[in-house]
């Protein structure tokens, strides 16, 4: 339960102490005591209290202070902490000061000094104010709170990495509430940029980068070891999978991903078509239990770190990670997944993540509330978000380049998309470009079957038109296809011989690479089957695979 503050003012030491002591003996059960021996040294500690979004129930201020009066620093007080009860501590002649009080700031109650017993004098005047307080004042949020603007890119970020990583948090948009816009100002004298990330501890980030906001949530970043027998570079299904198999059979596994556990699939907003779940669930559901499991056999992850490239020592092979440092293992699964293409047409880059999202965007969804959104592209993902988007927005508006859903979707979603009213689908349709300064306005659209263009206002677009390959790191080291996807088993079978200098005298095995001890699973793998379960499968054989070629190192 949270514990609100009380904090009390007052210049003369002893009395300062003497009402501290009355309080804390008192009070701290259920509250936190804290003083100040003037009103701007009490104001400066209620910023920060502020800044924590700590709850202040009760001021008790002196009026007779050098500096600030008693009234003075109430009326400021009442800046940061609007519904904090209010008591002023007057001699004899500060009545008419105090019943001013009353008038000016809504006081609520003053105090003649000395006010022994506290037990007959001072504690039923605060035990009736704080009940007060409770009854009426809602208890603030106390976890991590996130200010910024709806249509900042870096807020955008931040909010994408910590909603992915099932992290909660509070957003607050200092274009509409002033109260975050005063903090955020009070940080900005110091240091300028959005977001402004408030810790429940106290720490503040300024448009931090995701590894500063995963250090301070409490992520683990860098790997305990140099050494694992098992490292998989992504945590998408395919990784989850190959993870928990991983560590439940003994191996010293370390996963290793960039953004989330999860991948693309921990933005889905419902997989209906998933084994053993048939109401369906989340995407962030899935990868919220899939990590649990990993955690409980013993799995690091690491999060966010990327893996850059790729060094093969016989029989070890070492990463390379994005702050420079390398981490080895006796065996490696790439688990990378794909990405959504970008949509490129004049006007988008400026506007991503400012009405213009990639994939499902979950973390947006809320704020086009009764809005028109549009979603591009035809197949399960862009089905799925259509769908979660529908029960927001006005109007959800499917741009399909294809002449119909079912070409690329299943067909419960296509039942789901043609039985929901606010979503219209436009087959053989495509964005040619898109509008605004610095917020999405309006997109320009195509259609074939009519050859011609128009303009449509638009609050935002989600994009998901097909996906690329994460491989980057291993040109030069691992066969890939010509559009990057991994080559493994048979499919490295090339006029009788295995492609990119395989050593061995077996064959590689179905989920292998060219080389030995490198496996590939789920997305990134040429031939695969885009599927959730399918990727969850690869792992838990890529495993299986692993144990087999462990056998012979």
């Amino acid at each position: 339960m949270v514990k609100p503050f009380i904090l009390s003012v007052d210049d003369e030491l002893q009395v300062l102490n003497a009402v501290n002591r009355d309080l804390r003996g008192h009070y701290r059960k259920d509250y936190r005591i804290v003083k100040a021996s003037s009103g701007q040294e009490a104001l400066d500690t209620l910023t920060q209290l502020k800044q924590r979004n700590d709850p202040v129930a009760l001021l008790v201020a002196d009026q007779r202070m050098p500096g600030m009066t008693g009234t003075e620093f109430l009326t400021e007080a009442l800046k940061l902490y609007p519904d904090a009860r209010k008591v002023l501590l007057t001699a004899y002649a500060d009545t008419e000061a105090a019943i001013t009080s009353i008038n000016t700031i809504g006081l609520d109650h003053y105090l003649k000094k000395p006010w022994d017993p506290p037990e007959q004098n001072l504690f039923p005047v605060l035990d009736d104010l704080l009940d007060d307080w409770w009854a009426n004042v809602p208890v603030p949020y106390d976890g991590i709170r996130v200010a910024g603007t709806l249509w900042s890119p870096s807020s955008h970020r931040v909010k994408d990495f910590i909603s992915r990583n099932r992290i909660p948090y509070q957003w607050l948009d200092i274009e509409v509430d002033s109260e975050a816009k005063a903090i955020v100002d009070e940080v900005h004298k110091e240091q300028r940029g959005l977001p402004v990330v408030f810790m429940p501890e106290g720490q503040v980030l300024v448009n931090p980068n995701n590894t500063e906001l995963a250090q301070a949530i409490g992520m683990q970043t860098e790997a305990s070891e140099p050494m694992y027998d098992l490292i998989i570079i992504g945590a998408g299904p395919a990784g989850l999978g190959a993870a928990v198999y991983g560590g439940s059979e003994g191996l010293k596994t370390l996963m290793i991903d960039k953004a989330a556990t999860g991948g693309q699939a921990g933005t889905s907003s419902r997989i209906e078509n998933y084994l053993g779940f048939p109401k369906g669930l989340s995407g962030a559901d899935l990868a919220r239990r899939a990590t649990a499991q990993a955690k409980r056999f013993g799995v690091e992850i690491l999060i966010p770190q990327e893996a850059v490239s790729l060094r093969v020592d016989d029989p070890y092979k070492f990463v390379t990670l994005s702050d420079g440092t390398e981490v080895g293992c006796k065996a490696l699964v790439i688990a990378t997944g794909v990405t959504v293409r970008r949509l490129q047409v004049p006007g988008v880059e400026s506007l991503e993540g400012a009405g213009i999202y990639y994939g499902a965007a979950l973390t947006e969804a809320a704020n086009y509330r009764g809005r028109h959104v549009f979603v591009v592209g035809g197949a399960n993902s862009a089905g799925q978000g259509a769908m979660f988007f529908s029960r927001y927005a006005s109007k959800v508006t499917m741009l399909v380049r294809g002449s119909s859903l079912a070409k690329g979707m299943s067909q419960y979603l296509v039942e789901q998309i043609g039985a929901t009213a606010n979503i219209e689908v436009l087959t053989r349709v495509q964005v040619v470009e898109a509008k605004g300064e610095d917020r999405l306005e309006a997109l320009v659209l195509y259609s074939q079957d009519r050859d011609e263009t128009w303009e449509m206002p638009a609050a935002a677009v989600f994009v998901f038109i097909g996906a690329t390959a994460h491989t980057d790191m291993l040109e030069g080291v691992v066969e890939r296809n010509n559009k990057g996807f991994i080559m493994t088993g048979q499919d490295l079978m090339e006029g009788g011989k295995i492609r990119g200098g395989w050593r061995l005298q077996r064959q590689p095995y179905m989920l292998e690479t060219n080389i030995p001890g490198v496996f590939a699973v789920g997305d990134v793998r040429h031939a695969s089957v885009k599927r959730v379960a399918s990727a969850v499968g690869e792992g838990a054989i890529g495993v299986s695979q692993v144990h087999r070629y462990l056998r012979t190192v």
